[in-house]
């Protein structure tokens, strides 16, 4: 596929990086006969890196079980480049921890091996929608926000004490900053699943509640601040 045809420039660009031959040209070609996608397929986590820096895309699709460079440490690489770019992993490990590692690593989603084509095609559609309102949609929300002794940025992810900052995820970011649009009052947890995840499913609720683990980690050296829950409804970030 030619990447620098300014014909194809309306066409949404996917990154793929399968290392089974069939399994990639068949999705290589599937995606391609839709209208709506170039794709550029690699056949390991290095091929995948190269081609991510060479060119621009619009989403990428990583299997996770590859030679040379697995896809959550190519998740790793790609996050230090573009901290946006819609990631989805493909893979036959189906294990709640390696479902959580792929979120944890900035995954905006997963599909287990054996899935159906159509499917991945319609999670491919719903992220692109999703970046497409966000980046319509104007900024009228407060992006800088004090936490007791905490200063936290949304735009740069930064949570800062002192001296010390802290770099947090975009979905960490996400919900920190839903948490403090309602300080001291409840966030429910069906609005958080919604506006971040864009689906309140159980499999989302556990991914959730491991980032605001990390959040409360991030928040403990200030004896004031607390994110607790409010059983039956949802969280609350207490600034005394």
């Amino acid at each position: 596929m030619n990447f620098n045809n300014p014909s194809n420039m309306s066409l949404k660009r996917i990154l793929l990086v399968e290392d089974d031959p069939n399994l990639g040209m068949l999705l290589e070609d599937y995606l391609s006969l839709k209208g709506k996608f170039e794709v550029k397929l690699c056949k390991d986590g290095d091929e995948g890196l190269k081609a991510f820096t060479a060119q621009d895309f619009d989403i990428c699709i990583f299997d996770v079980m590859m030679p040379k460079k697995d896809g959550f440490t190519l998740a790793k690489d790609v996050r230090k480049i573009n901290a946006e770019i819609p990631i989805i992993f493909a893979t036959a490990k189906g294990m709640m921890e390696d479902k959580t590692e792929a979120f944890n690593l900035g995954g905006d989603d997963y599909i287990t091996k054996p899935f159906r084509i159509e499917e991945l095609l319609l999670r491919i559609n719903s992220l692109l929608k999703r970046v497409a309102y966000q980046d319509q949609e104007p900024e009228k929300k407060p992006t800088q926000f004090t936490i007791g002794n905490y200063h936290f940025d949304f735009q740069t992810q930064l949570i800062t004490i002192a001296q010390q900052q802290q770099k947090v995820s975009t979905k960490e970011a996400e919900l920190l900053r839903l948490l403090c649009l309602k300080m001291n009052d409840v966030l429910t947890r069906e609005e958080a699943l919604l506006q971040i995840w864009h689906d309140d499913n159980y499999f989302n609720g556990r991914s959730m509640d491991v980032f605001l683990s990390k959040l409360r980690k991030y928040l403990k050296d200030d004896p004031k601040v607390e994110i607790i829950n409010v059983h039956g409804k949802g969280y609350k970030l207490l600034v005394n």
